[in-house]
């Protein structure tokens, strides 16, 4: 049996880390949602894939063709028609009589997955969950464990039991997707195949990535399947559980309660200050007294002096100048807000520092206010407060007064 998971969107609510990535792409427990999901869907006794591409589609192909996730990958390109119905219809041909549909930027376990593989019998089979809020996706209706209808993001749900984006699929569904029309919102949509579907209800861990800040919950899951790898330790206090992958090395540092992961290559020290759940991606540089407190920092990050970065998500080759401070905590002590390109989000969080998008770089002293998003390619100069969003590309510095 083969599995399709479907990567091919930008995911813009995760801006600014997916001008440069695919959602799939972006980063919690030290590896991309999609080698996750892969993971997930090994363990489910799957052994090949056809990923379905195309926003940005060399950024997976090139992290795959480096980091072996254990399946038998291949490669098909969405074309240009958008929604759930074109990726899947993408894949035909290279299925098999049977097959599993998983989206790639959700959070869940190979136990749901096998929960709704177990329960195909011919058709569509889809997993569905119970949820607090399910207003923000598709609410189903069932009856006699069939889809009788689905409310897409409704202000006012009938219920809240909603499509996980788990599917089993027989091949025979490939002449439904076919005759698809286009949506009001101009996608072809999955939700118009699974009406009369079988449903079976999971209640195992799931989770959809809508915003950047979802990261941070979906890390502490991941953390908690992740064993303990202890390596190049030295004149260290290691409290938590620290996970160091292959030439990565900690000095002369404080590592505290939590989990912490470290990315192959990296150096942490000297007199660093590692707290909360944090995870640092490969070849990073995090020194002199610089604190890291609940983060997810990608790859290639350099902190060398004096720096705090708190309840933050970092993009790749960022650079912090000695003294770059980020604030996390309102003085009002209310939920941090950000403005987003669809309006202000409650973030649900009374912590919640900065999102930063790749190859930015801070001068020294510079600081950034709680909940504002900075752009990739940004130069933030010395002694700078940003107290608004960045868009990409943005230089500012301070202006000299003669």
């Amino acid at each position: 049996m083969k599995a399709v998971v479907l990567a091919a969107g930008e995911g813009k609510r995760m801006h600014p880390l997916t001008y440069t990535r695919p959602k799939a792409m972006v980063y919690a427990a030290g590896k991309p949602l999609l080698w996750h999901i892969l993971n997930e869907v090994k363990k489910a006794g799957i052994n090949e894939a056809v990923v379905v591409v195309r926003y940005k589609k060399e950024k997976v192909i090139e992290y795959f063709e480096k980091n072996d996730v254990g399946l038998k990958l291949e490669y098909v390109e969405q074309g240009e028609n958008y929604g759930t119905a074109a990726a899947v219809l993408a894949a035909k041909g290279k299925t098999g009589k049977k097959f599993l549909v998983i989206a790639g930027d959700i959070v869940t376990d190979a136990e749901a997955i096998k929960k709704v593989m177990e329960a195909h019998k011919s058709g569509i089979t889809l997993g569905a969950i119970k949820v607090e809020n399910p207003s923000s996706y598709g609410v189903l209706k069932v009856k006699n464990n069939k889809v009788v209808s689905i409310e897409e993001k409704p202000q006012k749900p009938k219920g809240n039991l909603i499509n996980t984006s788990i599917y089993m699929m027989d091949e025979s569904v490939f002449a439904k997707l076919d005759a698809i029309t286009p949506s009001i919102r101009g996608e072809y949509e999955i939700t118009d195949a699974i009406i009369n579907a079988n449903c079976i209800e999971i209640k195992e861990f799931w989770m959809d990535i809508a915003y950047p800040w979802n990261l941070f919950d979906a890390q502490d899951e991941l953390f908690k399947r992740m064993n303990s790898n202890i390596g190049k330790v030295e004149n260290s206090t290691v409290k938590g559980k620290i996970i160091m992958e292959e030439g990565a090395e900690v000095f002369d540092s404080y590592i505290d309660e939590g989990t912490h992961y470290i990315g192959a290559g990296s150096r942490i020290g000297p007199h660093t200050y590692l707290r909360g759940n944090n995870s640092i991606g490969s070849g990073c540089e995090i020194g002199e007294s610089t604190t890291i407190k609940n983060s997810i920092i990608f790859d290639n990050v350099k902190a060398k002096h004096l720096s705090y970065i708190g309840d933050s998500i970092i993009g790749e080759n960022v650079n912090f100048g000695s003294g770059t401070q980020i604030a996390n905590f309102r003085f009002d002590e209310k939920h941090v807000n950000v403005l987003t390109e669809r309006g202000w989000v409650n973030t649900g969080r009374k912590k919640m520092g900065t999102v930063v998008g790749d190859n930015t770089k801070f001068g020294v002293l510079s600081c950034v206010v709680p909940g504002k998003t900075i752009g990739d390619g940004c130069w933030i100069g010395s002694g700078i407060s940003v107290d608004e969003n960045m868009e990409s590309g943005k230089k500012i510095y301070l202006q000299k007064r003669k």
